[in-house]
């Protein structure tokens, strides 16, 4: 009976300090420096807007937020990376939703789950796609690069930031919309891919707008539309897709944060808050509006729902568009 106790009082103990760890783990967060993981090269879109947020995290809590890119695999490997890092608060993932919303329809194996490997904490922005030529393309619009496509049907090549990529996906839209035919060329990130855009390799391509905007105001690159049904406040002048004959084209684009599922609640509340009030301040926001992107900052509850509404939405446009990744 005694033997029998002592196992019962070990049991509890261990039941109740099991219990008490998230409040334990979360009373003082944080105690070290964070690691916010990429899953894609330096300079893209989703770099940009990591630094940010890790920049206003640190000013907040005195600790230093490492932006740790892992980039491969259309956003896979630095993905998984956080999807199976300890849910300490300790390991973030910055994403353009591209990995978590649209993999899933292109791979028919992945080594993370949307919904039930991740703890959203909040979405940090959203973007248009710009479309953008190089100089030298005799297209100074949609309906010229439309017309020039149909005259020579395949020859033009596109880039994008990554096959399944939004900017893929967009430009695929964008294809099907007006009936042209243009071969695609992925590149690992939007960095390698303005590289080879600014150099002529490649002609045309449609980008998050944060990365393309500095060289399209220093005339290095020239716009033609904002993939959004509303122009960007970035560049006023600039018509959308839909205005230009193509009406109904629209894609959206937001990045946002998460922390690895099982990472405390108040973790995640403190992180939001960090990021949201951020938001909310008028030198950020207008930063953020300066590179053509829109202030979000929602609930980990919103975040959620967003991500299940655009799983459905993507899956739909894979499946038309006939795209596989395997």
């Amino acid at each position: 009976m005694r033997v029998a106790i002592r196992d019962y009082a070990v049991v509890l103990i261990i039941a109740l300090g099991a219990y008490c760890a998230p409040a334990i783990a979360a009373d003082g967060y944080p105690a070290k420096a964070i690691r916010m993981t990429v899953p894609f090269p330096p300079g893209g879109t989703t770099d940009i807007l990591a630094r940010v947020a890790g920049q206003k995290i640190t000013e907040a809590t005195g600790q230093q937020v490492i932006v740790d890119n892992r980039p491969g695999a259309g956003g896979n490997i630095g993905t998984e990376i956080v999807a199976k890092a300890p849910p300490d608060g300790y390991t973030l993932l910055a994403d353009p939703g591209s990995t978590l919303t649209i993999n899933p329809s292109l791979f028919s194996k992945l080594p993370f789950d949307t919904l039930k490997d991740f703890a959203p904490v909040t979405i940090i922005a959203a973007v248009p796609n710009v479309l953008v030529v190089h100089p030298s393309l005799p297209a100074k619009n949609v309906k010229e690069l439309i017309a020039l496509a149909k005259s020579r049907p395949g020859q033009l090549n596109y880039a994008s930031t990554g096959a399944g990529q939004s900017t893929h996906l967009s430009m695929e839209l964008f294809k099907l919309t007006a009936g042209i035919d243009m071969t695609h060329i992925p590149y690992k990130g939007s960095s390698p891919a303005l590289i080879d855009l600014l150099a002529g390799q490649v002609p045309v391509m449609f980008d998050n707008m944060p990365s393309s905007l500095p060289y399209v105001k220093a005339n290095r690159l020239r716009a033609l539309a904002v993939s959004t049904l509303k122009r960007s406040p970035a560049l006023p002048s600039l018509a959308t897709v839909a205005e230009s004959g193509l009406p109904g084209f629209e894609v959206s684009v937001w990045f946002g944060v998460l922390a690895p599922a099982g990472t405390p609640r108040d973790i995640v509340t403190r992180l939001n808050a960090i990021i949201v009030k951020a938001l909310v301040n008028p030198d950020t926001r207008d930063r953020l509006a300066g590179q053509g992107a829109e202030p979000i900052g929602n609930t980990p509850e919103e975040f959620t729902a967003q991500m299940q509404r655009d799983l459905v939405k993507w899956a739909k446009v894979v499946k038309s568009a006939g795209i596989k990744l395997d």
